[in-house]
């Protein structure tokens, strides 16, 4: 079933490349020739340094040769999604453009010529043939009637005339014969003349020209998305701001103030720079209580200790909780809890504390499962006063059912990333019975963050990043 599963996905990989290919290289050229070729190694390249940069991690290579290939890999991964998307809009604009272009080249042509009926040549020594204005031939005029009363003719006039005629024919024929001689002579060869223009390049056809208009917007827009969908990550996360009433929170409680932040992923791409401003993000709100929940790292202690070093700066007057992603266990999770722990924060696995006004309660992530770390809502909530209001850090919003079960009033969650990039969030929503924002499922509300960075590209498309700092409201 792997098997099939991989083939399926490598099969798909090649047809979408190779139509990337064809509509941005070969479709754009007239020949084979530097640029396909170029093309060619464009693409390959691009997909083996995402591949390189995806498994870098996993195989252990040194983390210098992770952050070279993690920038044009991850980069690359995405503009090619973007640029897939493009060229498939592409192919709905491709035959109105194709018609645009035909019906604007109909108006351009000048009008047909009038229809001119061009007189008849005349046989050498035949009589001149009478045309009208329009070059008709006229009909030959009747011969006049002798009128008795009219003076006799001279009878020697008609042979004049005739041998006046018959040296006209004979002059007409010489004239024509010389004609012929001059046709057939050979007509010397003219070269170019020295100040006529050189022949510039064919214009190319419509088909190529409507193809270079396609694949150039999409090439624009899909670098147009790809880099303003960096730098809103690059940046660094926007606060959020959400109320939520909670029935058994007490009235002293009102107002209590969570700063939530989720998927932060420190690694080869977003290191120490950006959690310093994560860091200072949650502490200009001035928060009652840091929740961490979940995805902090991509890498080992060795090589991202000093990337999360910034999170000993956290701030917050009931302090700093962790609870572990999935992520976590592919980058050493027992490790990375003694660190967080280290710098201050608080992991809760499969435990909890009472707070003054509420319960705080955290579990690991489904991931833990393999290394028999596993969430375990009976360890965390089970002995707890049902009485009290009581908040769940978990990172996956999946496990939203069995805090339903624990009587759990909030659970907070990150791991969706909003979808990260669009159209991501619809296989997200397939996943995940929130993607993203505030739902109820019974009497437990469940909260979902799309998180702070991003995993794999450094890219969000539609799906801002965010800090959010949740607001307890009481109903009493």
């Amino acid at each position: 079933m792997v098997i099939v599963f991989l083939l399926v996905t490598v099969s798909v990989l090649v047809a979408a490349n190779w139509y990337l290919w064809r509509r941005l290289f070969r479709d754009t050229t007239r020949a084979p020739g530097a640029v396909r070729r170029a093309g060619a190694v464009l693409i390959a390249g691009g997909w083996a340094l995402a591949v390189a940069a995806l498994l870098a991690g996993r195989v252990g290579v040194p983390f210098w040769l992770q952050r070279t290939l993690a920038w044009p890999g991850f980069l690359w991964l995405a503009l090619s999604i973007y640029l897939l998307l493009a060229l498939v809009v592409g192919e709905a604009v491709r035959p109105l453009l194709r018609r645009w272009l035909e019906r604007r080249d109909r108006a351009a042509q000048p009008p047909a010529a009038p229809d001119v009926r061009h007189p008849q040549p005349i046989p050498a020594g035949a009589p001149a043939q009478e045309t009208d204005a329009a070059g008709a031939p006229r009909k030959p005029r009747e011969a006049p009637t002798q009128d008795p009363q009219a003076p006799a003719r001279d009878p020697q006039a008609p042979a004049r005339d005739t041998e006046a005629s018959a040296r006209d024919t004979e002059a007409s024929a010489r004239d024509t014969e010389a004609s012929a001689q001059d046709n057939e002579a050979p007509e010397r060869p003219r070269g170019p003349r020295e100040d006529s223009p050189a022949p510039g390049p064919a214009a190319p056809s419509r088909r190529l020209f409507v193809s270079r208009v396609v694949a150039g917007a999409a090439a624009a827009a899909a670098v147009g998305t790809v880099g303003y969908g960096s730098y809103g990550v690059l940046r660094g996360p926007r606060v959020k701001r959400v109320t939520v009433p909670l029935a058994k929170l007490p009235r002293a409680a009102h107002g209590f103030r969570i700063a939530v932040v989720s998927d932060i992923h420190l690694g080869p791409v977003l290191g120490r720079g950006f959690a310093q401003k994560v860091v200072d993000t949650i502490n200009a709100t001035q928060p009652d209580l840091i929740a961490v929940v979940g995805d902090l790292v991509d890498g080992s202690v060795k090589d991202l200790g000093p990337a999360a070093a910034p999170l000993a700066g956290l701030e917050a007057r009931h302090g700093a909780y962790f609870v572990t992603g999935n992520h976590e266990y592919f980058s050493g999770a027992e490790q990375w809890v003694e660190e967080v722990r280290r710098l201050g924060l608080r992991p809760l696995e499969n435990d909890r504390t009472e707070l003054p006004y509420f319960d705080l309660a955290g579990v690991n992530d489904v991931a833990g499962e393999d290394e028999g770390q596993g969430p375990d809502f009976g360890k965390a909530l089970g002995d707890r006063d049902t009485a009290r209001a009581c908040v769940l850090l978990a990172h996956q919003p999946v496990q939203i059912h069995d805090a339903v079960e624990h009587g759990v009033d909030l659970q907070l969650s990150g791991h969706t990333h909003g979808g990260q990039l669009w159209p991501g969030n619809l296989l997200a929503a397939a996943a995940n019975p929130t993607v993203a924002g505030l739902e109820r499922y019974g009497d437990t509300q469940l909260y979902v963050s799309r998180g702070a960075g991003a995993w794999g590209p450094p890219t969000r498309v539609g799906a801002p990043s965010d800090i959010t700092v949740v607001e307890l409201a009481s109903a009493r």
